[in-house]
Order: C-alpha cells, then structure tokens, then sequence
C-alpha cells in the first residue's frame, strides 16, 4: 500500500534517509520508532507529498485515501467542535457542501428556471451522500469526540476558543472520522487522559485500514501495533512484532553486532601484530604480502550502534517525619463546582500514591492543595516535619530564564556541582554534547520539562509531588526517569495517564469518583485486577 524504495533525504548538513527502504501492507498497524531528530516526522510529510525524497521514490497505491495527523492542527474558528470535525471528514464533508448549496439553490426563487436541472443534480449528490455514510455523519462525529474527552455541551461550542491541546483533539477527531484507508498518527498519544487514550487504543485496534504511528507511551504501542519500523542512522529496519518484541530483537541484534565487531578486532589486531613483527624480514616476505592482500579484501565491521542512554546516580534525599502530608475536612469548591467536601486524605512516608479520576474529578486540584499552591475554603491542608516538598506541574516550566542555556540553567542552580557532573545529570535527562548549549527560549515542551525534573531530583526532595512529568517525554527517557524514581527511597504523590509509570511506581491508588473517594492498597496493578478496567471512566 504504501512503500519507501532507496530513499534519501537531508535537511541542511543531517543526513535523515540513506538508501533506506520499507512496506507498509494493507490492514498493518506499524508503529514508527527512534530518538528525537530522526527523521520520523519528515517519513509522513514524505508519504503525504509534503516533502520530496533527494534520491528513491515513496509511492502510494492508486486510489488509497490517508489522513494524516501531525501536531500542526492548524487554525480552528467560526464553526462548533462537531462542525470542524465533521468539516474535515474527506470526500464525504465536500458532498455534504455542495448538498447544502443545492438545497439553498432549490430555495432561491431566482433560480426556478434551473429546477429540473438542480433536482436532477440534488437526487445524484443526495445518493452519493448516503453512499458514503453521511447522514450518520454527526452521530459518528458526536461519538468520536465524546470518546477523546468531549462533552455534549462543549461539542457546540466555538473550536477557536479551544486550548491547544484539546485543538489537538478536534484534529484527530476528524481524521479518524475521515475512516480512510491509511492512517498516518504523529503522537496520537499527546494530550490525552486516561480514558481518552484506552478509547482511542480500541479505536485503533479495530481499524480494519493501515496505521502508521508514532507514540511516546510503550503500552499503547503494544496493544495497537504489530510491526515496527527503525530509523536509526538513515536506515529503516523493520521487526514483525510488537514495540516489546523490537526492544528484545533490538537487543539481541545489538549484542551480536558487538560480538562480530569485537571478534574482526581481535583478528585484525592479531594479523596487524604478525605484519609489523615480520615485515623487516625477507625470509617472512611472501607471508608478509599474502596477509595485506588479505586484509585489504576483508569487509570492515562497523562499529556497533549503540543507543546512549545515560544513568544518573540520583543522591538519596534525607528523612522526614513518619506523617508527610495531612487533608481534613478540606472543602473546595470553583464557584457552584464543589470539588471536595469535607475531604480526608493523609500520606505517610515512604508510600507511592497514585491519583486516578476523570477530568474534572479534582486530581490537579488535590496535588495543589497537598503542594500548598492552593488554599482550602475550608479545612486544614498541612505537610508533615521534616518534609522538603519537590512539586512539578506545567506550570513549574515557568521559572526558567529564557535567557539561559541548560548548561547556564544547571550551574546558576547549582553554583557548587562540578561541570562534569551537571553534564552528566544534562545527558540523563537527554541534552548531550552540543544540546547543552541550547537556549532556554527555544526548548520544547519536553525539553522544559526534562530540564525541571534533572533539577529537581540532582538535589531531592524527600516528598515529590508529580502532575504529569511524563508528558511529552520520549520512552527511552521515561524509562530513565522510572529506574531513578525505582530507587527513590522518598515519598510520591503523583498523576499520569502512563500505565507503565503507574503500574511500576505507584504502592497505593488514591480513585476520585462522584460517589466518593476509593483507596486501593497494591498500586495501579491491583487497582486494575480489583476493579476490571483501567480508568475511572472505563465501568
């Protein structure tokens, strides 16, 4: 359906593509992996036309529709949620246009004299709008927003005065709307709750078509994706499996492309040994010449590809007192939304509370109450003795100086710390060589995020309270974070739509639901095997 034959491409001096090949078959969920920079978003632009490869060709089967989601959205104005949505659903919004002007035209009394000809015309486009599902077409709309978080109410309201985030929704809203033969997801993940993403996981499972994907949470690659597709170093390689599988396959070939090379080494530097011993000698003269004949024709191995990823020894925080954070009777409410209401909740050290809840539910809410970001109407919110509070939030991005680079940002906050050990902390969190000298000002999201937790945890607290620091994060980053938090020997609170970071960190579940709150001992894992589903609004 879709295929990349020796293709080649490059943006200034970066090489992205060098004679790099792959297939995507009808009906194949592939999964499209590696580091940041690779090339992975250019791979779409190519496919859908909005790039040209340098050398080789990407071609598509006649006929094949794609919709193609990228974290471009676009502009968003003028129409409802469910307009905009449905306004990009493909060949069936531009029949759902012309009937609209056809039904106009059969109204304007200055057009009787073309009735016949308009009628004609009406009955064809009316036929062709049924052919193709259109007067289903809201329901679906209607259906596939509420699936990614989408109110009734909020589906008729302005998409212009929408954030970015939920823009971001509207847009996949109408690609998967579209129902084309291919789907093209750039980060699909992003923006998304809980129970948007397991939606939209069984959304994707049951698309009959092709899916190319990008996705920054392993667990959803899993479950939706059955093929994965490399760029590493311009080339694609492809594995017939799951994001698991690759990592184990990965893995294997990594370690035998180090053994081959290692075992070359040995005997080039062997036969090396022999050459420059003997090469003096007349009598060793002909073995001398048979052996640099030899080596000349021998095929170099090169170098194993290894994937840098840096550990960081984080420093073990110091102790607190046994009852580290205390809600009673905490009453909050944002005018007639009452949030909590005589609310109870007490962490003691060393436990890993994991908050779960529908939007709304008050999970951002209790973080703030619990950090003291935010006050009670009434009740008492207090920290424990000895407690050093650790807080991250999106909007903890915003003590950065954009005046700085990560390099400046570590050494300002860490005046004593050596440079080597700050550029080791920068390496863990992803900024190696030249990264450190990026600028504040140009950082992504992620970026700025990666840079507030390697703060954070160089010099950590001893209670960390977390709202989301997953987002944005790559995987090979997060699995960093999580074997740093593994050992972690302090006390969290925190949320995140991420079942891995759930499932691995969490030792209690905190479920905030109308009826009430609900604790479960045993983290997100028995949370899950307790309750049957994976999200609050999953029953």
């Amino acid at each position: 359906m879709i295929r990349l034959d020796g293709i080649a491409r490059q943006h200034g001096k970066q090489i992205l593509f060098l004679d790099a090949s792959a297939v995507v078959h009808r009906g194949e969920h592939v999964g499209l992996v590696g580091p940041n920079g690779a090339g992975k978003s250019t791979l779409f632009r190519l496919i859908v036309r909005e790039e040209e490869p340098d050398e080789g060709q990407v071609s598509v089967d006649r006929g094949v529709t794609i919709g193609y989601f990228s974290q471009d959205v676009g502009e968003m104005k003028g129409r409802s949620v469910v307009a905009e949505t449905m306004a990009g659903a493909g060949p069936v919004s531009f029949v759902a246009d012309e009937l609209r002007s056809l039904e106009h035209a059969l109204a304007d009394p200055s057009r009787a004299d073309e009735m016949e000809k308009l009628l004609e015309r009406f009955g064809d486009v009316q036929h062709r709008f049924d052919q193709l599902g259109g007067y289903g077409l809201e329901a679906r709309a209607r259906e596939i927003l509420a699936g990614l978080g989408f109110s009734q109410e909020r589906m008729d309201e302005d998409a212009g005065a929408l954030s970015g985030g939920w823009k971001m929704h509207v847009a996949l809203a109408r690609i998967l709307l579209m129902r084309p033969d291919a789907l093209l997801l750039d980060e699909p993940s992003n923006h998304l709750d809980l129970e948007s993403l397991i939606w939209l996981e069984n959304f994707l499972k049951g698309f009959e078509g092709a899916i190319l994907m990008t996705s920054h949470d392993r667990e959803f690659m899993n479950r939706v994706v059955g093929k994965i597709i490399e760029i590493d170093n311009g080339e694609l390689t492809t594995y017939s499996g799951d994001y698991e599988f690759y990592v184990r396959e990965r893995a294997i070939a990594d370690r035998h492309a180090a053994a081959q090379y290692e075992r070359q080494q040995a005997m080039l530097k062997k036969e090396i040994a022999f050459i420059e011993r003997f090469k003096a000698r007349a009598s060793h003269a002909a073995q001398v010449q048979s052996r640099i004949k030899k080596l000349d024709k021998i095929e170099k191995v090169e170098p194993p590809k290894t994937r840098k990823v840096v550990e960081f020894e984080f420093r073990q925080p110091p102790r607190s007192g046994e009852d580290v954070a205390r809600l009673e009777k905490v009453s909050k409410a944002y005018g007639s939304n009452v949030v909590y209401d005589g609310f109870d909740f007490l962490v003691r050290r060393g436990e890993r509370w994991c908050v779960l809840g529908v939007n709304g539910a008050g999970k951002s809410t209790l973080l703030k109450l619990v950090a003291g970001f935010l006050e009670p109407d009434e009740g008492v919110a207090a920290l424990g003795a000895s407690v050093k509070l650790g807080y991250f939030a999106q909007r903890a991005m915003d003590v950065l100086d954009p005046a700085l680079n990560v390099e400046q940002t570590l050494v300002a906050r860490f005046p004593q710390a050596s440079i080597g050990s700050l550029k080791t902390l920068a390496g863990a969190f992803g900024f190696s060589g030249d990264d450190v000298q990026k600028g504040v000002r140009v950082l992504s999201g992620g970026e700025k995020a990666r840079l507030v937790l390697a703060m954070m945890l160089y010099d950590p607290p001893n209670f960390l309270v977390l709202d989301e620091p997953t987002n944005h994060l790559d995987i090979l980053t997060k699995e960093m974070l999580i074997t740093a938090l593994r050992k972690f020997e302090g006390t969290m609170l925190f949320v995140s739509h991420d079942r891995h970071f759930l499932a691995e960190l969490s030792s209690r579940v905190l479920e905030l639901t109308p009826e009430g709150p609900h604790v479960y001992g045993g983290g997100y894992t028995e949370y899950v095997s307790r309750t049957g589903h994976e999200a609050p609004g999953l029953r």
